[in-house]
């Protein structure tokens, strides 16, 4: 086993105590988020399936998860909770849908770890039906001149390395405003202090919509 399975082996398997205190806390506010998608929603990195219990009912879920060591674990609470995900084992970076294909597509705590932001945003530009709804929760990078900002990018190395790819310093607001989906009104807040540690605390969310 290489050291890149291993890290993707590890990360899965200790994800949800990791994630536990994070999840508990933004529950609310994710779940009013994801209020509003319907139809066939596509969601990039579901991990290990912390967004089944918020989406609405009648979704009908495709998960695009490149770490097949999440995959038991999204599955199992999916039969928990009486849903049918079609679950694929591939990168986020090319989405294997038609063009204007699905109703919505979902990204949480995801992009922080896609190799090309930019490429991936025009991805899922690409496969959302017109008025289709691309809904994001991301952790970003700090505002210039915030200490935290400096500390973001030392700690990004060591960021990526122990978990599978995340880095901390990313501009995905900067991204967002120079995709396909142009200026979007985009919500930016910090986590409480007990739901994770400083350096992933700033976040944006929102809803972009592809125009009809």
């Amino acid at each position: 086993m290489g050291l890149r399975e291993f890290k993707s082996r590890m990360f899965a398997k200790y994800y949800d105590r990791m994630a536990g205190a994070y999840d508990e806390r933004m529950r609310d506010q994710k779940r009013e988020l994801l209020s509003s998608l319907t139809g066939t929603v596509v969601e990039i990195g579901p991990g290990t399936g912390a967004n089944l219990s918020l989406l609405p009912k009648g979704v009908a879920l495709i998960g695009i998860e490149p770490n097949e060591h999440m995959h038991p674990q999204i599955r199992e609470k999916a039969r928990a909770l009486g849903m049918e995900v079609d679950l694929r084992l591939l990168p986020v970076g090319k989405l294997p849908l038609e063009d204007q294909s699905v109703d919505g597509v979902l990204s949480t705590l995801v992009l922080c770890s896609v190799p090309d932001v930019p490429a991936a945003l025009e991805e899922i530009y690409r496969v959302l039906k017109p008025g289709g709804q691309f809904v994001f929760w991301e952790h970003v990078i700090a505002p210039k001149g915030i200490l935290k900002r400096t500390f973001q990018h030392l700690w990004t190395p060591v960021q990526r390395f122990l978990a599978d790819g995340c880095c901390c310093n990313r501009d995905f607001e900067k991204s967002l405003r120079e995709s396909s989906f142009g200026e979007t009104q985009v919500h930016a807040f910090n986590i409480p202090k007990d739901a994770g540690p400083p350096w992933i605390r700033p976040h944006v969310s929102g809803v972009a919509i592809r125009p009809n």
